[in-house]
């Protein structure tokens, strides 16, 4: 009962809805950028041939792996003080973890969108041309058409922003009250032995992911009725 009494205490202070608000702040910011970006990007390379084509195919692909440190060091050279954008003062902030994010999110929903807009394409893109479409047009109808996959790369975006753990640490700090998200919080409140604030974040993650991924099933379920 005590437990269960700490645990409650956990949630309902001020510090854990803080650490919510940040992290589904820093988290949707950066799927919502990568997902601007790569569903376009891979509606365009599906339907689009040129040199180098393949070479980004690829690259997206192999980069669905890309190690999460590795980033936030490479993110943290840039923008130190000693760094090309150092003078933006990016570094620590929400802004640096939101960008590392997005970084690590939108080759997922490059290759994915890549995939899903080249099954349209194939079946779909001779009779969008004969219809008077030019390329440039087709890359909105495509995502449109293919629009339960699009929405499954976009989430898996998402999944990978709301986990990520180690480029966030490197380029956010873990500063409380500032730059301190749900992962990184149950990272820190784990080593220090405080396990009912940790249990009570990571109840939320698990909580938040599924409905957010829940409600996109039902909606896009509902929509190919």
């Amino acid at each position: 009962m005590s437990d269960f009494a700490t645990l409650a205490d956990a949630i309902a202070s001020r510090e854990f809805w803080q650490i919510v608000a940040l992290s589904l702040s820093v988290s949707l910011s950066a799927s919502a950028a990568a997902t601007v970006l790569g569903l376009p990007l891979g509606a365009a390379l599906a339907i689009w041939r040129f040199p180098g084509r393949g070479a980004i195919v690829v690259g997206a692909n192999a980069l669905l792996g890309l190690p999460p440190v590795v980033v936030g060091l490479a993110l943290y050279l840039v923008l130190s003080h000693s760094g090309p954008l150092g003078g933006l003062g990016l570094l620590f902030t929400p802004a640096a973890m939101a960008v590392a994010q997005a970084v690590l999110a939108l080759p997922i929903v490059t290759a994915l969108a890549h995939r899903a807009a080249l099954d349209c394409w194939i079946a779909y893109g001779d009779a969008l041309l004969d219809l008077g479409a030019s390329k440039r047009r087709a890359v909105p109808a495509i995502i449109a058409m293919a629009r339960a996959p699009m929405l499954t790369a976009a989430l898996a975006g998402f999944g990978r922003t709301v986990s990520e753990v180690g480029a966030i640490i490197i380029v956010g700090g873990n500063i409380a009250g500032y730059t301190r998200t749900m992962t990184t919080a149950i990272v820190l409140e784990t080593d220090m032995g405080n396990l009912p604030l940790a249990l009570g974040l990571g109840l939320v993650l698990i909580g938040l992911t599924t409905m957010i991924c829940a409600g996109a099933f039902v909606l896009t379920g509902r929509s190919n009725e």
